[in-house]
């Protein structure tokens, strides 16, 4: 029942809330034509396809829980299982995986915590791990809290369908208390020229208040 629970909440999201490939991600895969990959979210298929098409792996395995959209990631990588990845009980041989992708998706869950340590069985020692998730300490959701207000909307940071919020300093201890050496941590989008004058007069010390999406990339160890 909370699978299908889960599933209705996204049966209204726009097409493009599926579509997207992060061509970021790609970008960052080392060229292995022999990889295997773990995509958590996988959407319609998009990253795994351009993946596949650039040579970054040979299996690309994709987890999506709107059936609808997983139904089209099946025809781009190599297998999809649909469903709740916090009710899955996977059966992979552990330190299976070279890469683990958690795109925009930890925020959806009830215990993202024990998601990761679940996931990291299954990827290799030194094995790379992209993942991003909405920053809730941006400027604009700290000045909605001085005025009162935590209003959920459609998309975005207040998605009403998150269950969880994160900020730079909460992402990084969800992957480094649990055995992620975190290489990087940075915003998706470049930042504007305002954001990255104050951050260089401030050492960087409010950087978080302009972030709108946290990327992190790490090794597991």
């Amino acid at each position: 029942m909370l699978d299908d629970h889960k599933e209705n909440a996204y049966k209204n999201k726009p097409d493009y809330y599926f579509s997207n490939a992060r061509t970021d991600y790609v970008n960052s895969m080392p060229d292995n034509a022999t990889a295997k990959i773990l995509e958590i979210g996988c959407g319609a298929g998009s990253t795994g396809a351009l993946a596949l098409k650039n040579n970054k792996c040979d299996y690309y395995v994709g987890v999506e829980i709107n059936s609808k959209v997983a139904a089209l990631a099946n025809e781009q990588i190599s297998k999809v299982i649909v469903g709740d990845v916090e009710n899955i009980n996977f059966e992979w041989e552990d330190n299976y995986f070279d890469v683990l992708i958690l795109s925009e998706v930890l925020e959806h869950l009830i215990d993202p915590w024990e998601t990761i340590r679940k996931l990291l069985v299954f990827l290799k020692p030194g094995g790379l791990i992209m993942a991003s998730t909405p920053n809730v300490s941006h400027y604009k959701i700290i000045k909605n809290l001085f005025l009162g207000k935590w209003e959920l909307t459609d998309s975005g940071v207040m998605d009403r369908t998150h269950l969880r919020w994160f900020t730079p300093y909460s992402f990084r201890n969800l992957f480094e208390q649990n055995g992620v050496v975190v290489k990087k941590l940075e915003p998706i989008s470049k930042l504007g020229i305002k954001p990255s004058i104050i951050n260089f007069l401030t050492l960087n010390y409010f950087s978080h208040l302009f972030i709108i999406q946290i990327n992190i990339f790490g090794l597991k160890k």
